[in-house]
């Protein structure tokens, strides 16, 4: 497959660490501000110290930090909860169904997709752990696999995330405010008083369109990894046997009480109970929030290490994945303060009503956002850049505000199989290398695609 040599190839040698693009994209936006929003009565050098200051404002909006926040310990937990001795257990058991490579990469892929559409973080340490009990065993048992494959297979779960459950776009508009927080300085007084202080779940994530759409994306990529396994060769498999224990660092001399699987089971019950008590209502009500996935994720996750100390263990071997995401949130808080303040996002969204009808809309946005995403590979910094621009073109042209945002999720996830920056923590636990699952990575991008457009164009 040399076109996948070609896009890795291009990868190494063009595109810079994500930290590097936001750099950069920071610098393109005060220059595109300067240039095309500078009113006439305002000198260049004057209008440029006031481009600054918004940059500068946009970094510490309170807001967008919580959201930050949120966004890194949807991650943190949810590698935590993997980490688990309960999701080891599972994982070996599932192993057994997986007996030959066909059958391993429609099984991985499959079950990694829903565990990603529960929570990102989640299914990305789940699919990468998965695949890696899935080659052990086939080395143990004498087994001819394919391990990039089955690798491969371990991160599709990355290409449904912003489609679930734990989606940055879906679960941020969700929480009462926040999108006319968003357009408060974008859209007239008139434009906000029309948009929903809310939209559920029910209208985007756990709308029957939605997920009409992810259960064909499922048996689609699953059978498209079931079928290309015929072209395929198995691989050497030379791997020493991945111990949830060692990857923790658990130690036995510690004192009684971070020790102390009592203390620890009945916190973790203790905070579960106050999660049912607190969001009921809103499960209820499909009113799903970043702060309810984290507090359930929290108590669960004490509750399964059984110890804090087993637990601090395990967010301290799941911190190194937030290091990237929170250097870079606060650049695209600055981008966003700039394009907010400056009216950016006016022009920008003018541009899209003006080539964009209400059908093609949806369209232009999926595309748009996945080319985004290869150069700011967070769903959260995206929705905060793009997220504005999306709203109020889908107001200028009717088209509903679940379906607009929605499209902006479909963009961003799929071409997390062409970005690698994802992978990495897959990488480092199967060892596989980026240009061994790139090449069926790709394939299933291209299968998701036709199918989240078809779905666009049909609800």
């Amino acid at each position: 497959m040399k076109l996948t040599l070609v896009i890795e190839h291009l990868f190494k040698k063009y595109i810079p660490s994500p930290f590097t693009i936001a750099i950069v994209l920071t610098v393109i936006t005060i220059l595109l501000a300067i240039l095309l929003t500078k009113p006439e009565s305002v000198d260049t050098f004057s209008y440029s110290f006031d481009v600054l200051q918004y940059w500068e404002k946009g970094i510490w909006t309170n807001g967008l930090l919580v959201f930050a926040y949120q966004m890194m310990l949807i991650l943190v937990l949810g590698h935590v909860l993997v980490l688990s001795k309960p999701a080891n257990i599972i994982i070996s058991k599932i192993t057994k169904y997986c007996s030959t490579t066909a059958n391993s990469a429609a099984i991985v892929s499959a079950i990694t997709m829903f565990v990603a559409f529960f929570n990102w973080g989640l299914g990305l340490i789940f699919g990468a752990l998965l695949a890696r009990k899935v080659a052990e065993d086939a080395q143990r048992k004498d087994l001819a696999l394919n391990y990039p494959i089955i690798g491969a297979a371990g991160y599709v779960g990355l290409m449904v995330w912003h489609g679930g459950i734990s989606g940055s776009a879906p679960i941020k508009i969700n929480e009462d405010g926040h999108i006319k927080n968003i357009m408060k300085t974008i859209s007239s007084e008139e434009t906000i008083t029309n948009i929903p202080n809310s939209i559920s779940y029910g209208e985007t994530v756990l709308s029957w369109w939605n997920l009409l759409i992810f259960l064909v994306v499922v048996i689609a990529i699953s059978t498209t990894f079931y079928l290309i396994v015929k072209k395929a060769k198995p691989t050497k498999i030379k791997l020493v046997e991945y111990k949830v224990e060692e990857a923790i660092n658990e130690t036995s001399k510690v004192e009684k009480l971070d020790n102390s699987k009592l203390f620890a089971t009945v916190l973790g019950l203790f905070i579960l109970c106050v999660f049912v008590l607190r969001y009921w209502n809103d499960i209820i009500v499909l009113k799903i929030t970043p702060n309810l996935i984290n507090f359930f994720m929290l108590g669960l996750g004490i509750l399964l290490h059984g110890s804090f100390k087993k637990f601090t263990n395990a967010v301290g071997a799941s911190i190194s994945d937030v290091s990237g995401i929170l250097i870079q949130f606060p650049l695209y808080f600055g981008i966003m303060g700039i394009m907010k303040s400056t009216g950016m996002v006016l022009l920008i969204s003018d541009f899209f009503v003006s080539i964009s009808t209400a059908t093609t809309l949806p369209i232009f946005t999926f595309f748009s956002a996945g080319i985004i995403n290869i150069f700011v590979p967070s769903g959260g910094g995206q929705w905060i850049v793009q997220g504005p621009i999306v709203v109020e073109s889908a107001l200028q042209l009717g088209v509903p505000l679940p379906k607009a945002i929605m499209a902006l999720a479909y963009g961003d996830q799929v071409t997390n199989m062409l970005q690698p920056f994802w992978a990495l923590p897959l990488l480092g636990i199967t060892k596989l290398k980026a240009k061994e699952i790139l090449p069926y990575t790709l394939i299933a991008m291209l299968v998701g695609s036709a199918i989240y457009l078809l779905g666009l164009l049909i609800f």
